[in-house]
């Protein structure tokens, strides 16, 4: 049970606007391909989805809480997704294929984890060059 208040409190040392956009924007958004998984967005998204939370939970648990290399499976994940994305909204195939539904969700997943990314590049730098603190931690690292 220690661990999990360590978690939470790290995630609660936060500055209230990175709580909000982590846990009322970019979990969320990336929870939605779940919903579409008979589309090739849902299935993309929802397997780089997959590869973030098998990599992150296990940092998370091991770390104590919110450690800037959480960054570094995004830029694995959210990459490539990326660039899919933005593949198949350049392909005016697939944009006369897919519904609104999926369409929207492609843009949305290409905004905030295009986004996410800025930060996350941000923060992988300092983890690698030394920053290992975990935010609300005593000595978390």
């Amino acid at each position: 049970m220690d661990r999990m208040n360590d978690i939470w409190r790290s995630l609660r040392s936060l500055p209230l606007w990175v709580q909000i956009w982590v846990v009322a924007i970019l979990v969320p958004v990336n929870v939605l391909p779940f919903f579409v998984l008979d589309t090739p967005v849902g299935q993309a998204g929802a397997v780089a989805a997959l590869v973030v939370l098998v990599t992150n939970g296990p940092l998370l648990w091991m770390y104590r809480g919110m450690n800037k290399i959480l960054s570094i499976p995004h830029l694995i994940a959210w990459a490539p997704l990326e660039i899919y994305l933005l593949m198949l909204l350049t392909d005016s195939g697939f944009r006369a294929e897919a519904g609104d539904v999926e369409l929207g969700l492609a843009v949305l997943l290409l905004t905030i984890n295009g986004i996410s990314l800025v930060f996350d590049v941000i923060d992988s730098a300092k983890w690698m060059a030394g920053d290992r603190a975990t935010p609300g931690i005593p000595g978390g690292s």
